[in-house]
């Protein structure tokens, strides 16, 4: 007999508009989410009493906050004719997942009875109107009652990532494929095959998927190409196997207990069980991890999440791993347990790279979409993973339409922290002079005419690390660029405030 209090998902609804429409502000596209999730349950608005808000990715823009309401919740809350608690929090694409983990601990406890999880994202709207001259100050209107924001508080880079270009993803991620193909022993041949066919494995997915926002399915031998603008942003990496972050698209999840679900009347074929739900943060600042090819997290995370729904890898039946790069992928299949050309896949949305990466809400679709998979189904179970900041921040759900093996009350929520050392590791620290090191992790970031600055994540003689560039040298680049210089010896000079690299 399945407890009153277990959680379950019992609406959701994704939409991706294509026609730019600057009259749709981003409350009236959380309208629309929100009122087809409540309408896929079956139940009115008012019945919400917790209603959490992603934020949109353009809040962590400091020329772009201003044209957004501030207070996008209290203004969904009023359109939708609800009075809930408001929640939100920073930043991160870990937050959909995290906020679906935490709400059903607080549906179990007995402080809500039911919780609309909503975001979405019109980047590229806003982008094409700002880009034509244009203003949009409705956009600007509504809300006049802040949510509760659940953040950390904390920025997601040092001074000196900032520096050195650490704090902008398609950095960082190819920053640790160089970790992994030296971890792997792959040479770039290799590599880069096993960029292609994981790209070409998700572009199916996506182009059989009418809310992706590219839907064209490409060969391995397409997503290596550099034809039809498909260049190198930063090396492995062709333009399609970084997130698209220019999209207008929106979901939401409606979650609620059994016998809230019961009272509300809502249909049983709607009901999808939380079998398993853990997060977990790695070191926050990526240049001081302990390496860069692994997440402790998300393996923690994992095994939390596998362990409380009583099941191993095997059991599962699909997944979404996010996907905002293929390094994120692979360190998430080796998280898990699993190869990256698994038969079951890595995907169910097409992932960030084809099925477009709203900000900090791709795992809101991810969930969405998984949910729908499982219904259809009748059987099986789906696990998802979401990720912020810099493989930093990290969230794991496993779901089902049967009930699941173990109460969610039985849940720690601090089990999968507890178990990742984020005590000991390295520091950075600026060197002094001309230090020697040696090379950690890598990457060249790519202009239209070619190489332009190699990164490099370095370690020093005494074991803390430094951040250096490299750039006026075409022979050092393509070195980096195209070679394993993990363990390579170099040199770096210090700068203000970018230090300097040369192999030694």
């Amino acid at each position: 007999m399945v407890q009153d209090a277990t959680p379950i998902v019992v609406g959701v609804s994704q939409q991706t508009w294509r026609d730019r429409d600057p009259q749709r502000t981003p409350v009236d596209a959380l309208a629309e989410v929100a009122g087809a999730a409540l309408a896929d349950a079956g139940v009115a608005p008012a019945a919400v009493d917790a209603l959490v808000t992603i934020p949109f990715l353009a809040q962590q823009v400091p020329q772009l906050a201003p044209l957004l309401t501030p207070n996008p919740g209290a203004a969904l809350a009023d359109r939708l004719g609800m009075s809930p608690a408001l929640l939100t929090s920073d930043y991160g694409g870990n937050l959909p997942q995290w906020f679906i983990n935490r709400g059903a601990d607080w549906l179990v406890e007995g402080r809500y009875r039911m919780l609309l999880l909503t975001g979405a994202e019109l980047m590229a709207t806003l982008l094409a109107t700002l880009r034509g001259g244009g203003d949009l100050p409705a956009w600007r209107e509504g809300g006049d009652r802040p949510a509760e924001d659940l953040g950390a508080g904390k920025p997601s880079s040092l001074p000196a990532e900032h520096a050195h270009s650490l704090f902008e993803p398609v950095v960082t991620y190819p920053l640790f494929e160089s970790a992994l193909r030296h971890a792997r022993g792959f040479d770039e041949r290799r590599q880069r095959a096993q960029l292609g066919q994981m790209i070409a494995g998700m572009s199916t997915v996506a182009a059989a998927n009418p809310h992706a926002w590219r839907r064209d399915r490409l060969t391995a031998e397409a997503a290596l190409s550099e034809a039809d603008g498909n260049r190198i942003i930063t090396w492995p990496y062709n333009k399609c196997m970084n997130a698209i972050a220019g999209v207008d698209m929106g979901a939401a999840v409606l979650l609620t207990t059994v016998s809230e679900a019961r009272r509300q009347g809502i249909d049983p074929s709607r009901w999808v069980y939380l079998h398993g739900g853990a997060e977990a943060n790695d070191v926050w600042y990526a240049a001081e991890r302990e390496d860069f090819h692994r997440s402790p997290a998300l393996a923690a995370a994992g095994a939390a999440a596998l362990a409380q729904a009583g099941c191993g890898v095997e059991a599962i039946d699909r997944f979404d791993l996010y996907s905002c790069f293929p390094s994120a992928v692979t360190v998430a299949c080796d998280s898990l347990g699993i190869a990256v050309d698994d038969p079951r896949g890595v995907t169910v949305t097409g992932g960030l790279t084809l099925f477009g990466g709203p900000g900090n809400n791709y795992s809101t679709h991810a969930v969405a979409e998984m949910v729908t998979r499982v219904r259809e189904a009748g059987s099986g179970r789906g696990l998802v993973t979401a990720n912020g900041g810099y493989l930093t921040k990290h969230a794991v759900g496993i779901y089902g339409v049967e009930p699941p093996a173990r109460p969610w009350g039985e849940r720690d929520p601090g089990a999968a922290q507890a178990a990742v050392p984020t005590d000991r590791h390295p520091r950075l620290r600026d060197p002094e002079g001309t230090e020697p090191v040696h090379i950690e992790a890598h990457a060249v970031r790519y202009d239209r005419d070619g190489p332009a600055t190699g990164v490099v994540v370095c370690r020093l003689a005494d074991g803390q690390r430094c951040l250096a560039q490299a750039s006026g040298d075409s022979a050092l680049l393509e070195q980096l660029a195209h070679d394993d210089c993990v363990g390579a010896a170099g040199e770096v000079t210090a700068g203000e405030p970018v230090n300097a690299f040369r192999f030694a």
